[in-house]
């Protein structure tokens, strides 16, 4: 139905001004430490969390019951949009946490859980991590060979975890271990849990500005209600909540090729070769029509799919 399909041109006017909220951001807030965040100086990926849960921004997809702003599909997916422009990778931060970190206890937590554990993800106080990834399972992930073994009231865990993004500053990590030995489950685990530790950062190629490090469990003890989900229901968790994650990035990364191309045009516009800008010539034109219109592509697939997202949402409640 051409009538429910949803396009930029669409955005209200609460919808514009939220935009204009996170470009304010990244210009006051991102753009002068794009250094410090290139080489995590001064504690700056948690600093910019914080400034972002003043905002609102770490909750706007959370209900307004656990403290967020309950903003519909489509005004989320524009807040991604922006922040892929943002010309760092403290993108991977606030995307880490929002959504692989928070959605598994909002989509599988019990009412206990998410109040336990949102409201302080929403403000801030706490930020999270999403253990998935070892050094032999990752797109396999039911692979997994972190155990976690039932002990009286609590679980013991043990194994490793690596490319975890956030780990260098989260308070409490989402872990998928095989329950029992061998059924698939997520768990809730707070940073301070004795037996948990950290290696050291990662050397990476790209996304220096994203703390990802290995996160090691010896004998790390777990209250018996940490179970995220049901036991052996692990899978659930962990693609439903990776869909959504590939949606955002999808949002993301139009967000970024849209910002990467406005810079191209006025560099071309602003070189001069052969005393005439380069934009004037035919295969600069070329390359720069062939972005905006994989820009408009991506664009209008993106906020298609957040409309059919929304609508079902709607059909859910």
């Amino acid at each position: 139905d051409f009538n429910s399909t949803f396009i930029p041109e669409d955005f209200t006017e609460e919808q514009l001004m939220i935009r204009q909220m996170v470009e304010d951001f990244i210009v006051q807030d991102i753009h002068p430490n794009i250094g410090k965040i290139e080489k995590q100086e001064d504690n700056i990926a948690v600093k910019l969390l914080d400034k972002m849960a003043d905002l609102g921004l770490l909750g706007s997809h959370m209900p307004e019951s656990y403290g967020g702003m309950e903003m519909d599909t489509n005004t989320n997916t524009l807040i991604c949009d922006v922040m892929g422009g943002s010309n760092g990778s403290f993108t991977v931060s606030f995307a880490a946490h929002t959504g692989i970190g928070m959605l598994p206890i909002l989509y599988y937590g019990t009412e206990e859980q998410k109040k336990e554990w949102l409201p302080r993800l929403i403000t801030g106080e706490l930020k999270a991590a999403y253990c998935l990834t070892e050094p032999g399972s990752g797109s396999d992930a039911t692979g997994a060979k972190t155990t976690a073994m039932r002990d009286g009231d609590e679980w013991v865990l043990n194994g490793q975890k690596m490319w975890i993004s956030n780990a260098g500053f989260a308070d409490v990590f989402i872990v998928f271990a095989q329950a029992d030995g061998d059924k698939f489950t997520g768990f809730i685990v707070p940073r301070n849990t004795p037996g948990l530790t950290l290696g050291a950062e990662e050397d990476k190629l790209g996304i220096k500005g994203s703390s990802t490090r290995q996160v090691f469990f010896e004998n790390a003890r777990i209250p018996g209600d940490s179970v995220l989900g049901e036991i052996g229901k692990g899978h659930l968790i962990a693609f439903n909540v990776l869909n959504v994650g590939r949606f955002k990035l999808h949002a993301l990364s139009v967000g970024g090729a849209r910002r990467g191309l406005s810079i191209g045009i006025n560099y071309a516009n602003e070189r001069v070769q052969f005393k005439q800008p380069i934009a004037n010539f035919g295969a600069i034109k070329y390359k720069i029509a062939e972005c905006a219109i994989r820009v408009f592509t991506g664009e209008s697939s993106l906020y298609r799919v957040s409309q059919l997202i929304q609508d079902a949402n709607a059909g859910h409640q």
